[in-house]
């Protein structure tokens, strides 16, 4: 088998940085030495059959991306990134696993859902990749399969407290699938926004004319992702089923998270990028020669960006520091602004919700490092450690270790990244959200399973690299 040694980098974890180098043998680590060993009397490097020169860079474990949504089908389009174009593209920015959403609507039976998204995904990805499972009809035949779920390696599912007449599920079919977890260990994924709520909002804010996109935003209160919250946290505590929010946006949000984490619960919750950086305000509302007040469609996604001015960004950074949130995913659903996001012109709610970001969370995180947002090691265990842990793969993923897969990102602290849809550009999008953003690094290296797919600014890879990861229970849970 082919053996690599990666030479000269400081390899770091979530506990903490070593000058080490790494030997790759066929897919799999197996050391992680002091710089120039020497094993049985052999120089590695000169015994190896590839070295690559780690000098000055950090070697990290290959990122997780644990909510993307190649292909959905959302508000009459579908996500513009296919399984290939948006798992080539989170190999540009260093991601090396995704875990994606397959989709049961009501009506439908779960087991035909998830082989459809095997069919989708089958041959086409880049990187490896698992799937969660999207509850959006719960009724007793789904139910009934949530258990056979986990002999197929998917040990998680999402249910909707939005979108009325698409995914949502009310109180007691939540109540009832969440003691299907807690007997079963799958792990509850909730989608929390008081949606029935929204939906009356955004009806009168229409109907008094205001149709921009930034009223997406002010339809979307914190309040209903709260509220939402809170309940969700409920009716865990009342079955016993562990919880995982997804893209947590509001500060008054991520409260609720803290004090049920506080009481001893299994309630976990994550952010994006986008509840980081972006705001009601300079997005949601921005206008354009182009597009006009249209602009701010580029950001519309639920739950919404939210007021720089009240202070949810800041809060959301404080909250990874404390680990009332424990990672970062991307809920990558990209839509073109032509013939897409162009549907919801004169009417926010017909916008299709997403924003692409797979291609830019590592990079994105990391210029959290350098303005001290979060430590170096906070930022391997956000984008890799913990959705590792998660999501039952840790010890294969997650981690630079023996008998780990050899999924690494060499990552250059001294090298600069340009954002922008003329420049770093993968995804299969007509603009950028990330327009304009400069990063103090790059990916310089990436390695999927011992291969190098990403090489000195040269895309190596090719579809059907990545593989199904069938996935264990959570391994984070207390």
């Amino acid at each position: 088998m082919a053996t690599t040694l990666i030479t000269g980098g400081t390899v770091v974890s979530a506990t903490g940085r070593v000058a080490a180098d790494v030997l790759v043998d066929g897919e799999t680590v197996v050391a992680v030495l002091a710089p120039g060993s020497i094993v049985l009397g052999h120089d590695l490097a000169a015994s190896v059959g590839t070295v690559i020169d780690a000098t000055g860079k950090y070697v990290i474990p290959g990122g997780i991306d644990a909510h993307t949504h190649m292909q959905l089908p959302f508000g009459g389009t579908s996500a513009s990134d296919t399984f290939e174009t948006g798992t080539r593209a989170a190999a540009w920015g260093g991601t090396t696993t995704i875990v994606d959403f397959a989709v049961q609507r009501q009506g439908e039976r779960v087991e035909d859902g998830l082989a459809h998204w095997h069919e989708l995904a089958a041959g086409e990805c880049a990187v490896d990749y698992g799937f969660h499972q999207i509850i959006g009809g719960v009724d007793e035949h789904s139910l009934a399969a949530l258990p056979t779920l986990i002999d197929e390696g998917i040990t998680s599912f999402k249910m909707f407290m939005a979108y009325p007449g698409v995914f949502y599920a009310d109180d007691a079919q939540i109540l009832k699938a969440m003691q299907v977890s807690a007997d079963t260990g799958l792990l509850t994924m909730m989608h929390a926004e008081n949606g029935p709520v929204i939906d009356v909002l955004a009806e009168q804010l229409v109907k008094a004319g205001n149709t921009d996109p930034y009223f997406h935003g002010k339809a979307r209160v914190w309040q209903a992702e709260e509220e939402a919250t809170h309940r969700a946290i409920m009716l865990s505590h009342i079955t016993g089923a562990p919880l995982y929010v997804v893209h947590v946006s509001a500060k008054q949000a991520v409260e609720q998270l803290a004090v049920a984490r506080d009481r001893g619960q299994n309630v976990f919750g994550e952010t994006c990028p986008q509840y980081l950086y972006l705001s009601l305000e300079e997005h949601l509302g921005a206008r354009s020669e182009e597009w006009g007040s249209f602009e701010g469609a580029k950001y519309v996604c639920s739950t919404p960006l939210r007021s720089r001015a009240e202070g949810h960004q800041d809060h959301m950074w404080q909250a990874l520091r404390t680990n009332d949130l424990q990672m970062v995913s991307t809920d990558h659903c990209p839509f073109c602004m032509k013939d897409q996001k162009e549907l919801g012109r004169g009417d926010f709610r017909a916008i299709p919700n997403g924003i692409g970001s797979v291609e830019h969370r590592m990079d994105l995180m990391y210029q959290g490092v350098v303005t001290g947002e979060i430590t170096l090691e906070r930022w391997v265990e956000l984008t890799s450690t913990t959705p590792a842990r998660m999501f039952g793969m840790y010890g294969k993923k997650g981690v630079i270790a023996p008998g780990a897969d050899a999924d690494i990102v060499i990552y250059d602290p001294n090298g600069h990244t340009s954002i922008g849809y003329d420049k770093t550009h993968h995804m299969n999008m007509d603009h950028s959200a990330w327009e304009g953003y400069e990063i103090d690094g790059h990916v310089d290296t990436v390695i999927s399973r011992g291969k190098v797919i990403v090489d000195d600014g040269a895309y190596l890879g090719r579809k059907g690299d990545g593989r199904f990861v069938k996935r264990g229970l959570s391994q984070y849970l207390i």
